[in-house]
């Protein structure tokens, strides 16, 4: 498995888009880190790897974390809904549209090797909770076979 995670991240430093529109991100936007009152946004946390990047870099980190079923299969449902909503209040650029699956692929990888990273290095006195590396393994797997993002529930 190290030598394909090695080929991908220098996959992705190729293909790694360095001209899209950048602001500061969360970069950790996952369900554990968003509150809701009922159905109304109540609050964030975990602001620890927020950054200045690529606004698409932050929405492709959702992807990973809200679009995926606890059998790690993408649910094209909860993506269209995601992108749309994300589109309604700041529309994609064509070039940001069509780099999504690079941006997520890159999202997965991250998570994927920052839990490998925990998985393997565990120490007593971390305030690191693991969390299983395979299903991001199993999210990568999935960005690696996209070809468009019409794969993710929007048109190109």
């Amino acid at each position: 498995m190290s030598a394909g995670l090695a080929a991908e991240l220098t996959q992705l430093e190729t293909a790694w888009p360095r001209d899209l529109p950048q602001g500061v991100i969360h970069a950790d936007l996952f369900p554990d880190n968003v509150f809701f009152l009922g159905d109304k946004l109540s609050g964030l946390i975990d602001f620890y790897f927020a950054c200045t990047d690529a606004l698409a870099y932050d929405l492709a980190i959702c992807l990973n974390a809200w679009c995926f079923e606890p059998d790690h299969s993408y649910n094209v449902t909860k993506g269209k809904s995601l992108l749309q909503s994300y589109g309604a209040v700041r529309a994609l650029s064509a070039r940001e549209r069509a780099v999504l699956p690079v941006l997520a692929r890159g999202a997965a990888l991250r998570f994927l090797l920052t839990r490998l990273v925990d998985w393997f290095d565990e120490r007593g006195s971390a305030l690191v909770r693991r969390k299983d590396p395979v299903e991001y393994f199993r999210k990568l797997r999935f960005h690696q076979a996209v070809t468009s993002v019409r794969d993710y529930g929007i048109e190109a």
